[in-house]
């Protein structure tokens, strides 16, 4: 019998397997379901996908009648989820809160990112917090390789824009720390004051941001979900070590 790809069963979780779980396929509906609706918005939220590879799963996705590509006022193609492809988000949010209750968080810190968590924060960020004014922060992770070192939240009239190159405006907060620290806050297992306690965490520049990070910053949508998930280390189970 010709194998065609499929799993050859009518079970709905067969047929749903068959549509959603190629590679990839999920984390496209991930950000889909956070908004994104451009193609290069798309690919800095799966920076290691490549492009011929995205436009196909979106294809795909079309296809399935899980989204909708149409043009906007511009003329430029826009991907928004259709009817069946909203009712996705308690699937694909589940899958996230399953992955922070019983992912070992040792195994979580080994895959790490900094274009995608940079990303990550700029969609979550919270301007309310901050001053009515633009407001520059640098970002600085000194184990990354040059070209991943440096990073800019620049937060002006409620929008958040990520830069990967200085953008030239002063920076009202400095933020240094390794990537893994910052991973670590990012996703719960980790707080601010913790780590700016222990040294692995320095910020310098203007206090009210320095006080109200916390709140700002904000932290992933899985990060207050309980972990379940036993260290086989205990000694390595501090987020924040080096």
């Amino acid at each position: 019998m010709k194998d065609t790809g499929g799993y050859g069963q009518f079970c709905p979780v067969a047929m749903a397997s068959e549509i959603l779980c190629t590679r990839w396929t999920t984390l496209v509906v991930r950000e889909l379901l956070c908004g994104t609706t451009h193609f290069n918005d798309l690919r800095r939220g799966v920076p290691r996908m490549s492009p011929a590879l995205l436009s196909k799963r979106l294809k795909d996705l079309e296809r399935a009648g899980i989204v909708e590509a149409r043009p906007n006022a511009r003329g430029v193609v826009e991907y928004h989820l259709s009817e069946a492809g909203e009712d996705l988000r308690p699937v694909i949010m589940g899958l996230g809160f399953w992955g922070q209750r019983w992912v070992e968080s040792e195994l979580s810190l080994q895959k790490l990112d900094p274009s995608l968590l940079m990303w990550d924060m700029r969609r979550h960020l919270r301007p309310e917090p901050l001053p009515p004014r633009r407001c520059t922060i640098q970002f600085v992770y000194p184990d990354r390789a040059p070209e991943e070192r440096a990073w800019w939240l620049v937060v002006d009239g409620g929008e958040v824009d990520l830069c990967g190159v200085d953008p030239g405006y002063e920076v009202d907060l400095l933020v240094r720390t390794s990537l893994r620290t910052m991973t670590a806050i990012w996703m719960g297992l980790a707080t601010i004051r913790r780590e700016t306690d222990a040294g692995r965490l320095e910020l310098s520049g203007d206090p009210r941001l320095v006080r109200s990070m916390e709140r700002w910053l904000g932290a992933s949508p899985f990060a207050a979900e309980p972990r379940r998930a036993a260290s086989p280390h205990p000694s390595s189970a501090v987020p924040g070590r080096p």
